[in-house]
């Protein structure tokens, strides 16, 4: 099979996570409410880039639409940047809605960001939604250079200098990890888009809730979208918010060979620190305790072997095609808006498009 770019290095999948931390002094936390179910429209998405390089993209982007798909959402890690497969897709292909989930809030300049989001959001006006997120110690430290220093108020700050700064006024203001003296943009979209937050524990999906337009969440089954959503929902008094899920899945009905794969990736990304403390939140301690003993002890292969079946199974949706569109559907049962899926290559008998067509809201419909 044909990877994505994205999905190339599991190394480099792992220092994808973002951090949800407490909310710093000042951010008040609410306990989530109860919420009514959204009435905002179920939006089917796909990641990209899609296989191959991106001026290839074309026709497959239309194919996308053809199948059902409503969305694509773009990352940046190691691959493309967060912006031009989506710039790409803006003249290309104007059917498709446009988000990036995530673009890290410390590898851009405050300006050099809004200047990017405005540009993005007026070559696509009313179709594009800024996912920002801390992305990791890796990218931003090791990679790039920056020291991550208090995430949490750095993407609190993002958020609030975007609101600020598409009005088109002039904006001077100190916000706690910047200051910004007397910028304006010179672009001003004819529709601010939608900015969404990347969360994994309270702090963070309260701030997407209360600051944002809605939270993007990933590494999650159905079940815990249930725990996780009402605290998003919760902080936003009674505002309705999106619910991007970023949700990983191989149609295939061989168990072992999806298994195998996905304990591979489970291992890289669930050991990093702040994915460890999510699924600690959400109760799996125990089942991955034995992973995370494993691995501290730098033995791989036993951190691997040690990863419930039941775990891989909640985590990565597979199966027979019918079966992974009925456990998509419990992702939306359960509070989430919009999807994001990224499918994973681990049965060679079942190529990309395969999956993409075997799980397009239109083979949905047709069953």
């Amino acid at each position: 099979m044909v990877y994505p770019p994205w999905e190339a290095n599991v190394a480099c999948i792992a220092a994808r996570g973002t951090v949800a931390m407490a909310p710093a002094p000042g951010d008040s936390a609410r306990t989530p409410a109860m919420t009514t179910p959204s009435s905002l429209p179920t939006r089917p998405g796909m990641t990209v880039p899609l296989p191959g390089p991106l001026h290839s993209h074309r026709e497959q982007l239309a194919e996308l639409v053809e199948l059902g798909y409503t969305d694509i959402w773009s990352a940046e890690a190691d691959s493309s940047d967060g912006f031009t497969p989506l710039a790409l897709a803006a003249a290309w292909e104007p059917r498709l809605r446009l988000g990036t989930a995530i673009i890290p809030a410390f590898t851009r300049s405050p300006a050099c960001f809004a200047q990017c989001v405005a540009s993005l959001a007026d070559a696509a006006p009313g179709r594009f939604a800024i996912g920002i997120g801390t992305s990791s110690n890796v990218i931003v430290e090791r990679w790039n250079g920056i020291p991550f220093v208090e995430p949490y108020k750095k993407v609190r700050d993002i958020v609030r200098f975007l609101r600020d700064t598409l009005t088109g006024e002039k904006v001077t203001a100190t916000y706690d990890t910047f200051d910004i003296k007397g910028f304006r943009l010179g672009i001003r979209p004819e529709q601010a888009p939608p900015i969404l937050v990347a969360g994994l524990r309270e702090g963070m999906l309260r701030l997407a809730g209360r600051e944002a337009d809605g939270a993007i969440i990933n590494w999650l089954s159905p079940e815990d979208v249930a725990t996780v959503a009402p605290v998003v929902l919760g902080a936003a008094d009674g505002a309705e918010r999106e619910i991007v899920a970023r949700i990983f899945v191989c149609p295939s009905e061989n168990v072992e060979a999806v298994r195998a794969g996905a304990r591979y990736v489970i291992a890289a990304y669930l050991n990093v620190p702040v994915y460890a403390e999510f699924h600690r939140w959400l109760g799996r301690g125990d089942e991955l305790q034995g992973m995370w003993d494993a691995w501290a002890a730098g033995d791989r292969k036993a951190a691997m072997a040690a990863i419930p079946d039941s775990v891989v199974d909640a985590l990565v949706v597979h199966g027979s095609p019918e079966q992974c569109r009925k456990r998509l559907q419990a992702y939306f049962d359960n509070g989430v808006t919009t999807s994001s899926l990224a499918i994973l290559g681990f049965d060679p008998d079942v190529s990309f498009w395969d999956a993409a067509r075997a799980l397009a809201p239109a083979a949905t419909a047709a069953n």
